[in-house]
């Protein structure tokens, strides 16, 4: 990658077509099916050059394990009083509505723990639809660091109170204008971003349903992988309700129940 000249701006003004939301959870562990948001920050940027930024405490109703607690310092004391999130979830819905996403490793964790938790909220909200850009993935395409390595390697920041949602929020922020200042090959626009950012062709976002080269949706996983999910589903139907039943991400099973109707619609 060529590497232009670094200002160290941080002022500098995304150009956007939209609203963007710089967004990180803090959560009850790492399984996007069955843990829980305990904390959400979001920094939202305007084309104008404007910012609103809010976080949110979340009683994930569900004990905190200790090891959790240990990363992001946030206790069963402090969200006793806190609102579950379906009560705060149709206000959080507002603020992403019609924006981008962006994060920090957004695309393998927050974005689909989101994604379960308004699901479970009663909100049908398809965050597919929303360009999303990953900070992780350009600083490791490029660096092959962490966040607080990232932070400190293209802002020259060490960065405070890490693992807090709101720190980890703004630090993402930061670092992604300045990855747009450094690299002459990321342009300043979130449509190329998000594509840069992309891992995989994937429909949902755990990565269990793909496409293939024809853009026909294929198991990524397990004794199916790589066939369609049509041909298995004919082929044996079971499979499909032993995957409702199973302990699959809820955007998963919504992914794979749309496709098995929009087939049943066309026979």
């Amino acid at each position: 990658m060529r590497i232009g000249t670094v200002h160290n701006n941080y002022n500098m003004q995304l150009i956007l077509k939209r609203p963007i939301c710089f967004f990180d959870l803090e959560t009850t562990g790492v399984n996007i099916a069955k843990d829980r948001i305990v904390e959400i920050s979001i920094l939202k940027a305007f084309p104008d050059g404007s910012e609103q930024e809010n976080t949110w405490l979340v009683n994930p109703g569900m004990p905190i394990p200790a090891e959790a607690t240990a990363v992001h310092g946030i206790t069963n004391e402090k969200v006793a009083n806190a609102p579950v999130f379906k009560e705060i979830a149709a206000e959080i819905y507002t603020w992403f509505k019609g924006s981008d996403l962006a994060g920090y490793n957004s695309d393998r964790f927050d974005i689909p723990l989101l994604a379960e938790e308004m699901l479970r909220a009663g909100i049908d909200v398809d965050f597919k639809k929303h360009k999303a850009v990953d900070v992780q993935t350009i600083f490791h395409k490029m660096e092959q660091r962490t966040l607080t390595a990232a932070y400190r390697f293209y802002c020259d920041k060490d960065l405070d109170n890490a693992h807090s949602a709101s720190a980890d929020t703004k630090a993402t922020f930061e670092v992604l204008k300045s990855q747009i200042e450094r690299y002459d090959d990321l342009e300043n626009d979130v449509d190329m971003l998000s594509q840069f950012t992309t891992r995989h062709n994937s429909l949902d976002f755990a990565g269990y349903i793909r496409t293939n080269k024809e853009n026909e949706p294929i198991f990524g996983f397990g004794k199916h992988k790589g066939k369609t999910v049509i041909e298995v589903l004919e082929k044996e139907p079971g499979y499909f309700g032993w995957l409702l039943e199973a302990d699959f991400p809820l955007y998963t099973k919504k992914v794979l129940t749309a496709i098995r109707l929009n087939t049943l619609n066309q026979s």
